[in-house]
């Protein structure tokens, strides 16, 4: 009498599907942890001013917000990848100036304005990237080196020039200060982009992949995935966003120089690691960015509300940013020495 027994699944593989699966529940508590985290801050600055919860002050939140999450999102899908944008702060003063200029000799019209920034921070990315992957320049250096181009072509473009309100249509500004029931117009297009891209990253298998290759960028190529192709979309994407982020900037702020969006790539990156996307690549989510950038100016504004030193801003995001870099190494190596030490049990069997 023959017998059969059910097939086992390899104890690595279970391993590692467990470990996967706690890492993905350490995420979600991390976002849910930054969620309260804002609430407290919220609730402790209304106690000292309580014009802080005003319907104004609600609205300077979720605008203010709004940006640093929309870059947010493109530079998650870059460091997912174990790889870094500090374009994007550049390229958003650019596309915000291009569209501001082309808006005051009326050679555009409103929805043209979001074509051409969006278009320009693409061309933008896609240089990052092909330099990047083809080149096999750090990321890192590459988008540093471009972050100046940048910078100096927008000093000759502008050449001591500003775009004022009177320049663009009201129209376009419209989107930067109207609300929908008390809420921003800002936030809810921001809102939206965020939730598509999250479900993106958690459901389709591109999206997924950009996950393993962050994990392992040599296992990634063996296993048949084109990573290549993968980095270069998630530069794209990380420029496209920041060219919609400065024509957002012109319509939020409706005045641009040469120096608007001086500092935005390190608050955003900022963002990103505090809301659990780690640094090293292959773990995180665009929701986590997105609440880690709402936090970052939840802070900004309560500090102002509650009289103190800007200064206090930037240690405290600095501060936010060491301890989620040190927490993510740390859950890393544990991670890693949990699959091994399961791995050698099952060898013993």
């Amino acid at each position: 009498m023959m017998t059969t027994t059910a097939p086992r699944t390899p104890v690595p593989a279970l391993a590692e599907a467990t470990s996967a699966g706690r890492l993905d529940a350490l995420l979600r508590a991390r976002e849910i942890g930054i969620a309260l985290a804002i609430v407290v801050v919220i609730a402790i600055t209304t106690l000292k001013n309580s014009h802080f919860l005003s319907a104004d002050s609600v609205q300077q939140i979720l605008n203010g917000g709004a940006l640093i999450g929309l870059m947010a999102v493109g530079e998650t899908l870059v460091i997912v990848t174990r790889n870094v944008d500090l374009s994007i702060g550049s390229t958003l003063g650019l596309s915000a100036y291009v569209v501001g200029d082309l808006f005051a000799h009326n050679a555009i019209d409103v929805w043209m304005g979001f074509v051409v920034a969006i278009a320009i921070g693409s061309v933008i990315g896609l240089i990052n990237g092909l330099v990047t992957v083809f080149f096999r320049v750090p990321s890192l250096v590459v988008t540093l080196a471009m972050l100046y181009v940048i910078r100096g072509v927008d000093g000759i473009i502008v050449n001591g020039r500003q775009i004022g309100a009177s320049d663009v249509p009201g129209g376009f500004t419209a989107i930067g200060y109207k609300t929908v029931l008390g809420v921003p117009w800002l936030f809810i297009l921001v809102a939206v982009i965020v939730v598509i891209a999250g479900y993106a990253m958690r459901t389709f298998r591109s999206s997924r992949e950009l996950y393993a290759i962050g994990s392992s960028p040599q296992a990634a190529t063996l296993a048949g995935i084109p990573a290549a192709r993968r980095v270069m979309t998630a530069f794209v994407i990380s420029g496209a966003l920041a060219g919609l982020a400065g024509a957002l900037f012109l319509a939020q702020y409706a005045q641009v120089n040469n120096n608007s969006g001086l500092g935005y790539e390190l608050t955003v990156i900022a963002a990103v690691v505090v809301g659990g996307v780690a640094i090293f690549g292959g773990s995180g989510s665009v929701f986590g960015a997105a609440l880690g950038a709402l936090l970052l100016n939840t802070i900004n504004l309560a500090l102002v509300a509650a009289r103190i030193s800007a200064s206090w801003n930037q240690a405290i995001a600095g501060a936010l940013l060491l301890a989620a870099i040190a927490f993510d190494r740390w859950l890393s190596q544990r991670v890693t020495r949990r699959l091994r030490n399961t791995e050698g049990a099952h060898r013993d069997i």
